[in-house]
């Protein structure tokens, strides 16, 4: 197994080609670049989610600094096989691609399922991480995390009838504030314009929600057995993994960082509060 190498600093992530590397009989679709190291930031994307669907902004910053590698995870956009059923199934499939690309160990960026796929990869393999920086997300078990069923389905069809896209409503606080970043947030997404990545099929939707409410009805697991770094953070009104799970998440990783909580945002804060995100976590990425 050969390391994915760094592309050229000079790329964005609108313009960083896509690379593919198998891995448990699955082709991963990803995208790699920034400054080479030997330990690599990888980033774990949200639900129903493709490579596309990165902010430009946080991937480019992190990137300047530090080697940055997104995925598409099984069955999603231009990777094979068909969706995993479970979380842990998920996570298994994550370590299977970063061994693929030859790496021992790696920090990891997780947003909202991201973050749970991430604990998971923690009970598997905790030495596989080093950093890790949760956003958007909560424990297994945690307050309302089954309850992003019939949210996202809520949402989704309030997108359609307003033509709108339904992380419109899902990640942002529906204010003027709230608005006018999601609004930004949606263009960012859109910046790439060539060799975008495969849409997502409905079905992938229903299956990660359905692995999502299995996940979130199950016992907690235990964190205190781990001691990485971790940074929390998240808005202060996240509908779909409501905040007092950031806190909870916090209170049960022994190193975990003083929570950040971003005010008037919803589950996208990190997004909408992209430029003071960066300037935590960069720093905690890099020391």
């Amino acid at each position: 197994m050969l390391k994915a190498n760094a592309q050229n600093v000079n790329y964005t992530y609108t313009t960083v080609p896509t690379q593919f590397v198998e891995a448990n009989e699955i082709k991963f679709a990803y995208r790699s670049y920034g400054k080479q190291g030997d330990i690599p930031v990888i980033y774990f994307n949200h639900l129903a989610a493709n490579l596309d669907n990165c902010d430009p902004r946080i991937m480019d910053s992190i990137a300047s600094n530090r080697h940055i590698i997104s995925f598409d995870y099984r069955g999603v956009g231009a990777t094979t096989g068909k969706q995993g059923t479970s979380i842990p199934d998920m996570a298994k499939d994550a370590i299977a691609f970063i061994h693929a690309l030859g790496y021992k160990q790696v920090d990891i960026m997780a947003f909202s399922m991201g973050g749970f796929i991430t604990q998971e990869l923690l009970l598997i393999e905790p030495t596989l991480a080093r950093k890790i920086i949760l956003a958007g997300t909560g424990p297994r078990g945690g307050t309302g995390v089954s309850d992003v069923v019939s949210l996202t389905y809520k949402d989704i069809f309030k997108g359609i009838f307003t033509f709108r896209d339904p992380k419109f409503y899902l990640f942002f606080a529906q204010n003027k504030v709230g608005k006018e970043a999601a609004s930004d947030f949606l263009k960012r997404l859109k910046e790439r314009t060539e060799n975008r990545d495969k849409k997502v099929k409905l079905s992938v939707l229903g299956k990660q929600l359905k692995a999502i409410k299995i996940w979130g009805n199950d016992k907690p697991a235990d964190l205190s057995v781990f001691k990485h770094p971790v940074l929390v953070v998240n808005g202060d009104v996240d509908r779909m993994v409501p905040t007092t799970n950031s806190y909870d998440l916090a209170k049960r990783l022994p190193n975990a960082e003083p929570v950040i909580i971003y005010p008037n945002s919803g589950h996208g804060g990190v997004f909408q509060f992209h430029e003071e995100f960066l300037k935590k976590a960069i720093p905690f990425l890099t020391k």
